[in-house]
């Protein structure tokens, strides 16, 4: 008996196959073929090479796993090992992850930067406390308004039902704070939802709404940054812990090339996404600067409500603020 199993591993040698193997089964809405995918599916190929396939991935793009929180639960009964998932998702486990969310937080893209390049270990390393592993945020970019009816101010979305993703329950009590009521649906529903008038309004960044298709449904788009966005591929921590050391410093390095790669190209295709809209027979409304100054009193409000209820803790809100300050003083 011992000696088959002897001539076994000696076998697995000679070919240079490894023994033991780990796959780990990953799920994202991002489409098959999409620049997400692409580029996962290029850094898995990596790995498994460097490794000598003794770390692989196998992907389940497209929501075919459902949707984010479908995709949650899955990975807590050991049926998947992770997923590229959005921010708020973490917020089932770690709420302190969406601090970058919060309602007009940022007023463009070099403020992001400035507080990301100080902030993302941070909360790479939280997220890492909470049983997750993570290579890196990749940016979603500016959610902005788009609608079926013209809007302008709060009062005017006030009006109309509003989409928040069934996960998200920080976006869900940011849009109670601003006193509209939301209709939460998982993001394969959203379309369907615009066709049929179930919601009349979306907060979502320009290359989601074109990958998804909302831009087909869409009239009106309000030309004002609401919040920013990000995702992530998280692998349960105890799932990867399996693999040897060598072998999770190869995958965080790879992985870590890929979400860097990812991070930089959407901050490029949302800028492109966003000019592309502007062909699709939407049209663009600017607020005026009284109903800007409403926005962002209504933003506040809701900041200190999410704080307030314990969605983003203080520390965290001041620390995001301090570095804000930082750069603005810069300026």
């Amino acid at each position: 008996m011992l000696s088959r199993i002897f001539i076994a591993l000696l076998l697995c040698c000679s070919l240079n196959v490894p023994a033991f193997a780990t796959t780990f089964k990953i799920a994202t809405l991002s489409p098959d073929g999409s620049f997400w995918m692409n580029a996962m599916r290029e850094g898995a190929d990596k790995i498994k090479v460097k490794t000598q396939g003794r770390v692989k991935f196998k992907f389940y793009p497209g929501g075919v796993m459902g949707d984010d929180s479908s995709v949650m639960r899955k990975i807590r009964i050991r049926q998947l090992q992770g997923g590229a998932v959005s921010a708020g998702t973490i917020s089932a486990f770690y709420t302190d992850g969406q601090v970058y969310n919060l309602p007009m937080l940022f007023k463009n893209l070099d403020e992001v930067s400035y507080v990301r390049k100080r902030l993302d270990p941070v909360i790479i390393k939280d997220i890492e406390k909470k049983g997750f592993v993570t290579f890196g945020l990749a940016e979603g970019g500016f959610a902005y308004i788009m609608s079926l009816k013209e809007i302008k101010s709060v009062a005017d979305l006030r009006k109309y039902k509003t989409w928040v993703p069934a996960s998200d329950q920080l976006v869900q009590e940011a849009v109670n704070a601003y006193d509209v009521k939301p209709v939460p649906l998982p993001m394969g529903d959203v379309l369907t939802g615009l066709q049929t008038g179930l919601i009349q309004t979306v907060a979502s960044p320009p290359i989601v709404t074109l990958a998804l298709h909302w831009h087909t449904q869409i009239k009106y788009l309000t030309d004002m940054p609401l919040l920013y966005s990000y995702a992530l591929l998280i692998i349960d921590k105890k799932s990867f812990n399996k693999i040897s050391k060598a072998d999770q410093k190869i995958v965080h390095e790879l992985m870590g090339d890929v979400f860097q790669k990812i991070d930089t190209q959407n901050r490029i295709d949302n800028v492109n996404a966003f000019a592309a809209l502007k062909n699709q027979n939407i049209t663009f409304v600017k607020p005026n600067a009284e109903q800007i100054a409403d926005w962002q009193k209504s933003a506040l409000k809701t900041q200190q409500h999410l704080i307030d209820t314990g969605f983003i803790s203080k520390p965290m809100f001041e620390k995001t603020q301090s570095l804000l300050n930082d750069y603005r003083n810069l300026k």
